[in-house]
């Protein structure tokens, strides 16, 4: 009995604990980082190349343990989610989303929102009912909202493909950004939010992207050059902005990483927080381009 009930403990959320320290000027153990992202990027193309099913499984899981995280991360301002809940809404997104389309993942969202909102003004101690209704809604647009966009490109034409531009781009951009700023970074982008983004990692992030956005847009799926390098581009922008806002949330509560599933990378909102913002608009890219 002891036994199950400290199990039941630690499935409950809990506050993020340190991260593991790294002299590397990278500001990684990169003998962890490297092989964790090979395998993770393996799995993810195991899953789309076998059955496509799979991977809206994989969205599932991994958008479910990012709320976990989240509510953890929450946990050390002492605001409490219902996390129970926000984990059900958000498989009710992600797979209505794979049977009839994003529109339900909206719908769903919405009527969250009111009940949320309706258990805020109904409540008697109303700052603490604010801070978590406030934090679910976040938690659900963030994560459930975003993530089920990730569902919603596998409905799409050629899905295989607009699965590697949703993960492959993110990917690029945090790989080019993160070289260039480590060899020649010296101008701080935001340091007042993400002190390690500088402006020479951003242009290391375009060009990596760019030249992979071109390679699957222009050569695989047979679009014209200017549309490989408009996918480049907001894919940047919107990989960047995802970094950015999580990084806000990270020092508003004082956390280094949401999390320390991934060695060498943190937590999995650690880990597909530029893929959350990029989902919709590689969705609304691939509707205009891709499937018109």
């Amino acid at each position: 009995m002891a036994s199950s009930s400290s199990f039941l403990a630690r499935l409950r959320p809990h506050p993020p604990a340190p991260p593991e320290q790294s002299a590397s000027k990278a500001g990684r153990n990169l003998w962890k980082a490297v092989p964790t992202a090979l395998i993770s990027l393996a799995i993810v193309a195991a899953c789309v190349l076998w059955r496509i099913e799979l991977f809206v499984a994989l969205v599932c899981v991994a958008l479910c343990v990012a709320v976990w995280e989240a509510a953890g991360a929450f946990l050390v301002k002492n605001i409490r989610v219902p996390y129970v809940l926000l984990i059900l809404l958000t498989l009710v997104m992600v797979i209505g989303t794979w049977f009839w389309g994003v529109k339900v993942a909206l719908l769903v969202f919405l009527i969250a929102c009111l009940l949320f909102y309706l258990r805020f003004f109904l409540a008697e101690t109303g700052d603490k009912k604010r801070a978590e209704s406030s934090a679910s809604i976040l938690i659900l647009a963030w994560i459930s909202l975003l993530g089920s966009f990730a569902a919603g490109l596998t409905t799409l034409d050629k899905a295989v493909w607009l699965v590697a531009l949703l993960i492959l781009l993110p990917a690029a951009n945090d790989t080019g950004g993160w070289l260039a700023g480590v060899l020649f970074g010296k101008h701080p982008m935001a340091p007042k939010i993400s002190p390690k983004k500088s402006w020479e990692g951003l242009a290391g992030s375009l060009i990596l992207t760019i030249a992979i956005a071109l390679a699957i847009v222009s050569l695989a799926l047979k679009q014209p050059w200017w549309v490989g390098v408009l996918y480049g581009v907001l894919a940047v922008i919107a990989s960047t902005g995802g970094d950015l806002v999580e990084s806000v949330i990270k020092r508003r509560l004082g956390i280094k990483d949401m999390g320390t599933l991934f060695p060498g990378h943190g937590g999995m909102l650690d880990r597909v927080d530029s893929i959350l913002m990029w989902a919709p608009v590689c969705y609304i890219l691939s509707l205009i381009f891709l499937n018109s």
